[in-house]
């Protein structure tokens, strides 16, 4: 029996909904231009994943792409995305729920930098610590998943050098947040940088520690 079945289908069909959503969100919000980036989604050992190449505003409940955990698709008749090795290896080896990666101007110009995003901000907490900058790697190559993971560890965002971001979460919603926060978070370092004669302060570890002490508790209760 393929996870499709095993699933409820008004589960799925939901999770589809709220990928092409957040897709297209993408795309109102200026992370991705055309069809650059991709979203997915996990219910049970389903993942749905945008499929390549199509425009998100033209997707429909038709088109639905699923694809089980090792790669078989299960669901549709679209090409999954190109990235699927990426966004595969964070829902095998993470408790990840949601991936969202992007090619934000920012964060992608940051990535050509820098190592590793400078702490300017405590809402870098947020994302496990201060983000690295995954190794240059082809696209849609298992070299680039590799590097991502790697550049992932205790984090739940990265940056792609040259290429752009990748981030997780629980929730569709929440990999979003990440992914907006991590570019406005770039862009925030780039605008610092520029000022002649001037460095940005930068936070301590221990600055972070406290700011991540006290996200956890953020928002409203349950």
């Amino acid at each position: 029996m393929t996870q499709d079945t095993a699933e409820p289908r008004e589960a799925i069909e939901r999770a589809w909904d709220a990928l092409v959503a957040t897709a297209r969100r993408t795309v109102t919000d200026g992370l991705v231009v055309g069809t650059s980036g991709n979203v997915s989604v996990r219910v049970g050992d389903l993942v749905l994943v945008t499929p390549s190449g199509v425009p998100y505003d033209r997707l429909t409940p038709a088109d639905l792409t699923a694809v089980d955990l090792d790669g078989r698709q299960v669901r549709g008749t679209l090409t999954p995305t190109s990235e699927l090795p990426m966004h595969l290896e964070i829902h095998r080896r993470t408790p990840a729920r949601a991936v969202v990666h992007t090619h934000a101007v920012h964060a992608t110009a940051v990535s050509t930098l820098v190592g590793e995003l400078p702490p300017i901000h405590y809402m870098t907490a947020a994302l496990g610590g201060p983000v690295r900058v995954a190794p240059y790697a082809l696209y849609g190559t298992q070299e680039l998943a590799d590097h991502m993971l790697r550049a992932l560890d205790g984090r739940t965002g990265c940056l792609l050098r040259n290429h752009g971001t990748v981030t997780y979460g629980d929730t569709l919603d929440q990999a979003y947040d990440r992914t907006a926060q991590l570019e406005w978070m770039c862009r925030l370092w780039l605008t610092a940088t520029s000022v002649p004669g001037h460095a940005p302060t930068l936070l301590t570890p221990a600055d972070l520690d406290a700011a991540a002490a006290k996200l956890h508790g953020y928002g409203q209760p349950g």
